[in-house]
């Protein structure tokens, strides 16, 4: 079966201020910078209002929890309990599993193996784990990250969480790469972003991908004049019937204009594959 689904990004100018991660070479650290943004919504007010929007799940995006004290997370997860609404996923969008530099990399894991535990306690399904920047015909790094993700995906099974990568960032931005780490890790499964994969094999990497795929995220090109391109985000959406996907279709906006308005104008096409 498949279902309605949002991303926090599709809404990131209204969540407030975003937590993002990066790497301090100097200190050898990872540091938090805020992106202050208007704090329109909580994320503990969210699952209510999907729920009247028709939405039955909502993937989040790591830099919108304020905080990850236990008690704010049993706020956030009781949320979504009450709206009846799936937290199926949080997608951490700092990491490289791929880079040479151990010291880097042992950080990096155990930064994602805490929001594991994070993940656990606020009841979600599963995580996304970014594969890696390492350049895509980088081998070594290839085969690096799937040992890397496999020693996740065990700390995950432990917690309950599933442990997924996507076609985001350099190194999985080929379907032969996903499907590389979807077949020598020990990973649950990918999520396939149509707007992540580019160029003539775009459908093709697509229809690869999309049968070890848990999540969906439905990315929608843009035409010159701002309305979405209906045809190629409907040819997509056919590829994900025809492999007969259960699972979240997850609309992902990222336009400058209204984001509601945005989601709205996808959402009218996706509801027609559900």
């Amino acid at each position: 079966m498949r279902y309605l689904s949002l991303t926090t990004w599709s809404l990131n100018r209204l969540l407030g201020p975003l937590y993002w991660n990066e790497w301090d070479e100097k200190k050898q650290e990872i540091t938090t910078k805020i992106e202050k943004m208007p704090a329109i919504y909580t994320l503990e007010e969210l699952p209510k209002l999907l729920k009247q929007e028709g939405f039955d799940a909502l993937e989040v995006i790591h830099p919108h929890f304020s905080s990850t004290d236990s008690s704010y997370l049993q706020r956030v997860r009781a949320a979504f309990e009450t709206a009846s609404i799936q937290l199926f996923s949080i997608l951490v969008d700092y990491g490289d599993l791929s880079h040479k530099d151990p010291v880097r990399r042992s950080a990096d894991k155990g930064f994602i193996k805490k929001w594991i535990d994070s993940a656990a306690e606020v009841g979600a399904t599963c995580i996304r784990v970014i594969g890696g920047e390492a350049h895509p015909d980088d081998k070594e790094s290839l085969k690096r990250v799937s040992s890397e993700l496999t020693e996740l995906a065990a700390y995950g099974e432990r917690k309950g969480i599933g442990v997924l990568t996507e076609n985001f960032k350099s190194l999985t931005s080929t379907s032969e790469n996903c499907l590389f780490l979807q077949h020598h890790s020990d990973i649950k499964g990918l999520i396939t972003d149509f707007g992540n994969f580019s160029g003539v094999g775009k459908k093709n990497d697509i229809r690869l991908t999309v049968p070890y795929s848990k999540s969906i995220h439905v990315k929608a090109l843009r035409n010159r004049d701002g309305t979405i391109n209906k045809p190629e985000l409907m040819e997509n959406l056919e590829l994900v019937r025809q492999a007969r996907y259960a699972g979240p279709l997850t609309i992902v906006y990222d336009g400058p204009d209204d984001m509601w308005a945005g989601i709205n104008e996808v959402k009218r096409v996706v509801k027609e594959y559900l």
